[in-house]
């Protein structure tokens, strides 16, 4: 399957929000997405931004999207990238794109001289598991909490 990973560009913006949508659904989750146009906007085109993305294409079609960080890891006193999201629509999903994610990803984390990198997905996303065990990815029992402020 030819696909593309490409840079998020402006434009991408209210496919994206879509996609953050459908991938919250996916993982039983909420998602809310009034105001993410301007603070997604802010976080991904700031002269020095908090947040990267690329747009997975398949032809004309977009088949999903990913977003990393870089941060920083006290126990490993180092930098590490995190892949905050990695959604591909269904259709897209089991033909290799994944693991060309994952590649490009590694590259940069090199290039940024990063530790590791890490990520997270729920537990009863056994397919999401499974592929990320195939990757290389060595599995943490942690219990993730949120406490938003309002």
């Amino acid at each position: 399957m030819e696909y593309l990973i490409r840079d998020f560009r402006e434009s991408d913006l209210k496919k994206l929000i879509e996609l953050c949508s459908r991938h919250a659904a996916h993982e039983k989750a909420v998602y809310n997405a009034e105001g993410k146009e301007i603070l997604l906007r802010n976080a991904l085109l700031s002269a020095k931004p908090s947040l990267y993305c690329w747009i997975v294409m398949v032809g004309d079609e977009v088949a999903g999207y990913v977003t990393y960080t870089f941060d920083f890891s006290t126990w490993d006193a180092g930098h590490f990238l995190h892949l905050d999201c990695l959604y591909l629509e269904k259709q897209f999903r089991g033909l290799g794109i994944g693991s060309g994610i994952i590649t490009k990803l590694i590259d940069v984390a090199r290039s940024k001289n990063c530790i590791n990198l890490q990520w997270q997905t729920p537990v009863f996303n056994e397919s999401a598991i499974r592929f990320y065990v195939r990757s290389g990815g060595i599995g943490t029992d942690k219990k993730r909490f949120v406490l938003w402020i309002e």
